[in-house]
């Protein structure tokens, strides 16, 4: 039910619109709460509070707010087309998900909805002595969260949309599901060791990107029908209808007709790739980056070398071995899933940035550099992947070096890659 709430609330955060409708709601709330005061007996505690200097307040924060309110959806509008276009298109959803930018928008508009709602009361008698002086208060509280704000704002929309912001968002939902999948990496499912060939198969019926599996929704129909279910594709992979989804095994003794639509509805088919169980994803990414710094409208080989080293702490923090306090967190136990090859990781991790950059000797000694790094802080499968890494990308290297002195420094580079 958490994972499940999670996915849902990150969806929500994805929506502009949510954050400042529910801040106008609790505006309007205020309002009409600061009437109730007159019913109270703080009405002989307060002091007396002029109207018209209420009134004076309320206009200026109505007039102000929809300026800034304005000026902020423009700034903000800004910053992620210079997030989409410098970056890349995959890394909208997370900048446009800032917390900061969307907390400073629903302020701006719920102190506009406030004061102008308010004016209108003020100007109709609406509140007397005690609701007057509680309406200044929640004024004034508004006057000095909306400074705080700003100032707060302007620093954060003077680095949205920037490489460096994006490069760091993108890095932390890329470590956020490796580490879920580090601790779970069959999704909490127990680790499929060979792909099933038996059983009932269990079709897609949307075409589109795999988001998530509802493991848990799965184990409470195993439980319930007395089945086993392995699932065959991990969030990430593209489905259709010809697509298998899961196979459901039967156990002695179950229920011949069961209801498949359970098992379907657990795998959750959109349009895109979310990062939320798809590690890969966030590695693609990254490496889209990099690509696109190396070509030849940008030419930003820095850029390159700083997602490289973005990689190499990804990828050496995810397969760092579990700590004796780390259980692997495997709930559902008729349910089997795969787990993600290392190979794959380094596919999409390196492959672009070797392509993109093998005429670039700066960009192929980092590349081969981090592939020795990588090679030399895990296991046998991390050195494999590192190794064939390193001599791809040396082929690639040359052909495209000109100058026998560069190709010279990665061949060295490359063969402490392969021999470490």
């Amino acid at each position: 039910m958490l994972d499940r709430l999670n996915f849902f609330l990150n969806r929500l955060r994805e929506r502009l619109w949510i954050r400042p409708l529910v801040m106008a709601l609790v505006s309007v709330g205020l309002v009409f709460v600061a009437e109730m005061a007159d019913d109270t007996g703080l009405k002989d505690l307060v002091p007396k509070v002029s109207r018209d200097s209420v009134i004076q307040l309320l206009q200026i924060l109505a007039s102000s707010m929809l300026v800034i309110a304005t000026f902020s959806v423009a700034s903000m509008v800004a910053a992620y087309s210079s997030a989409a276009t410098t970056a890349t298109p995959r890394s909208f959803v997370l900048v446009i998900a800032d917390n900061a930018s969307q907390n400073a928008l629903s302020w701006f508009i719920g102190a506009f909805i406030f004061s102008v709602i308010a004016l209108i009361a003020v100007e109709n008698s609406y509140y007397a002595k005690a609701g007057t002086f509680v309406l200044f208060a929640v004024t004034m509280m508004y006057f000095l969260i909306v400074v705080l704000t700003f100032l707060r704002w302007v620093d954060r929309i003077a680095r949205l949309g920037r490489m460096g912001n994006t490069l760091s968002m993108v890095e932390k939902a890329a470590n956020d599901a490796l580490q879920r999948r580090r601790l779970a990496p069959a999704l909490g499912a127990a680790i499929l060791r060979q792909a099933a060939n038996t059983g009932t198969v269990v079709r897609g019926q949307k075409i589109g990107y795999l988001q998530r599996v509802d493991v848990h929704a799965l184990q409470d129909f195993a439980t319930r029908c007395n089945v086993r279910i392995a699932v065959d594709v991990l969030p990430g992979t593209f489905v259709d209808s010809r697509s298998v989804l899961a196979r459901v095994t039967a156990d002695a003794g179950a229920d011949a007709s069961l209801d498949l639509d359970w098992v379907v509805d657990a795998f959750v088919i959109d349009s895109n790739r979310t990062f939320d169980d798809d590690p890969r994803f966030g590695l693609i990414v990254l490496s889209e980056i990099a690509s696109r710094a190396l070509s030849p409208a940008i030419n930003d080989p820095g850029t390159a070398i700083d997602v490289i080293g973005r990689l190499v702490r990804l990828l050496s923090c995810a397969t760092k071995p579990l700590a004796e306090d780390d259980d692997l967190d495997v709930q559902c136990d008729r349910v089997e899933a795969p787990t993600i090859a290392i190979a794959d990781l380094f596919d999409d991790a390196f492959h672009a940035i070797a392509r993109d950059g093998a005429s670039m000797v700066e960009v192929m000694l980092r590349l081969q550099k981090a592939l020795a790094m990588l090679a030399a802080c895990a296991g046998p499968d991390m050195r494999e992947a590192a190794a064939n890494h390193s001599r791809w990308a040396l082929a690639r290297a040359q052909d495209a070096l000109t100058l026998p002195e560069d190709l010279a420094r990665v061949r060295a580079a490359a063969l402490f890659a392969v021999e470490g």
